[in-house]
């Protein structure tokens, strides 16, 4: 019986082999796409497992890669690739850049990505500015930036614009890269509302590791006397700084205006109101400008209040306005160049002031008889009347004609006047004066607070006229009558004073 057993097992894995052997005829395939369902045949598996093994013919079938749901063979995604590229091309789209990256399955999904990109308002020379942009799904890229980036205050309607300018973000993750940037700028006091300003400004910062440059930049300036409290209003500004090395681009820029004179705190107030003078490049420009000032007669020991007055001087072509304007002076005004220095180390701004404007206050003086040796002198001694609107001077001009009565000279000699409020300081003054008797210089009455001059008409004589504060280079802020203020009081408060002298003027 054993015997019969065995021969009947030898049997069917003769057949079965035979079967598998046999190569698939059109009516097998039928039969496996389409079974019948009252076929009983019990080798119909062997079938399907001689279709199985006959694939192993086609290496590139045996790892089937899935793209889009659509599963792909090496030789269809070269196919599918060629095509694609080929529309591209037609569109004037340069394909160099894509052979390194995935595209999609087929023409229809590209062709999205281009009409999406161009809905957006870019056109086919943005996109070869970037190409890499088209690997980027549509659902899984495109859509989920821009609608954060919308959700952070960036318009719709400059999203394209924004993605021009970098491209890259589209590649990003939104948890991951950008959302942790923006908490980032919040933290800064970057205000909710200003986010979208900031970002199209400096569209790179979403590229930037929180650990890395942003955060280092941000502890120097603090370290320097910067308040972390304005921090954010400088990043509103400039927000360039947050991309710059302390090593490289700050720090340099920082230690050399200390070292022509400027205390510590007046550059950390100046860069908290104007950050952007943290982008001047120091060899390129900040050491040539003051190069040329010291050699158009600016003093050295004055230099440090003349940046301090005016801190863009760092960044302009000074060479060419400084020789515009000292020509102009000495045809118009007749100020020799000695002259016009002294006139920019009191109002360094003059080199920026239109010459049109410079004229009118001119023009008005002249008007009035004064000589134009006068008007030079009192612009020398008084620069800021240039600034001063002719309405208010005729106003001024008139009070000292027909009230107070006095003669022109003191004007020459004191043209500080046009330059004080005729409601607010002047006339209440003088109508003070009138009512005690008392008659005294402009300077005297003029030149000091309000508390001062109310102890001026109190008193029972009359002080000597004071001169303006001084500075000294790499010294104190020396104020006349300083020697009554205590030492602490000076340390506190010297370069404080600087700076609101220089806000001031």
């Amino acid at each position: 019986m054993s015997h019969l057993l065995l021969k009947r097992n030898k049997f069917l894995s003769l057949l079965k082999n035979q079967y598998l052997l046999l190569p698939i005829t059109s009516s097998a395939t039928k039969t496996l796409t389409n079974p019948d369902p009252q076929s009983q045949n019990p080798f119909s598996i062997f079938k399907i497992s001689h279709y199985a093994t006959q694939s192993s013919k086609f290496p590139e079938y045996e790892m089937p890669t899935v793209t889009w749901g659509v599963i792909q063979g090496k030789k269809e995604k070269l196919v599918n690739r060629v095509k694609i590229c080929d529309y591209l091309k037609g569109l004037g789209i340069i394909t160099d850049e894509l052979e390194s990256i995935e595209l999609p399955s087929t023409i229809e999904v590209m062709c999205e990505r281009v009409e999406f990109l161009q809905k957006l308002g870019l056109t086919i020379d943005d996109i070869n500015e970037y190409p890499l942009m088209l690997g980027c799904s549509v659902r899984k890229n495109l859509i989920p930036v821009l609608a954060y980036l919308e959700k952070i205050g960036i318009s719709r309607s400059k999203l394209g614009e924004f993605v021009k300018n970098y491209p890259q973000v589209l590649h990003a993750s939104v948890v991951v890269e950008l959302a942790p940037v923006v908490k980032f700028l919040r933290g800064l006091d970057v205000e909710k509302q200003d986010l979208g300003y900031v970002l199209m400004k400096y569209p790179e910062l979403l590229g930037f590791k929180l650990e890395g440059t942003m955060s280092t930049s941000v502890a120097y300036l603090v370290s320097i006397g910067v308040s972390p409290r304005d921090i954010g209003p400088m990043v509103t500004q400039y927000p360039y700084l947050l991309g710059m090395r302390v090593g490289t681009m700050i720090k340099p820029l920082v230690d050399y205006l200390i070292y022509i004179g400027l205390p510590k705190k007046i550059v950390a107030r100046m860069v908290e109101k104007r950050a952007y003078i943290i982008g001047y490049n120091l060899e390129e420009t900040v050491k040539p400008n003051v190069e040329c000032l010291l050699s158009f007669g600016i003093k050295k020991e004055l230099l440090p209040l003349v940046i301090a007055q005016y801190p863009q001087i760092l960044g302009l072509p000074v060479k060419a306005k400084m020789s515009t304007q000292q020509y102009f002076f000495s045809l118009k005004l007749k100020i020799d160049p000695e002259g016009f220095a002294r006139v920019v180390e009191k109002m360094p701004q003059i080199v920026s002031l239109k010459q049109n404007v410079i004229m009118k206050p001119v023009d008005f003086l002249l008007g009035r008889a004064f000589q134009l040796e006068d008007i030079a002198k009192m612009v020398v001694r008084c620069p800021q009347i240039l600034c001063s609107r002719v309405e208010l001077m005729k106003n001024s001009y008139y009070f000292y004609k027909t009230e107070m009565s006095r003669p022109m000279k003191e004007l020459v000699e004191y043209p500080e006047y046009f330059t004080y409020s005729l409601e607010s300081r002047i006339k209440p003054r003088y109508q003070k004066l009138q009512r005690k008797g008392i008659r005294s210089s402009l300077n005297w009455f003029l030149n000091c607070s309000d508390q001062r001059f109310e102890e001026r008409l109190e008193g029972n004589f009359i002080d000597a006229d004071t001169e303006g504060p001084i500075f000294d280079m790499g010294g104190k802020l020396d104020m006349p009558g300083g020697e009554i203020v205590s030492d602490e009081e000076d340390e506190e408060s010297d370069d404080e004073v600087l700076y609101r002298r220089t806000l001031t003027l």
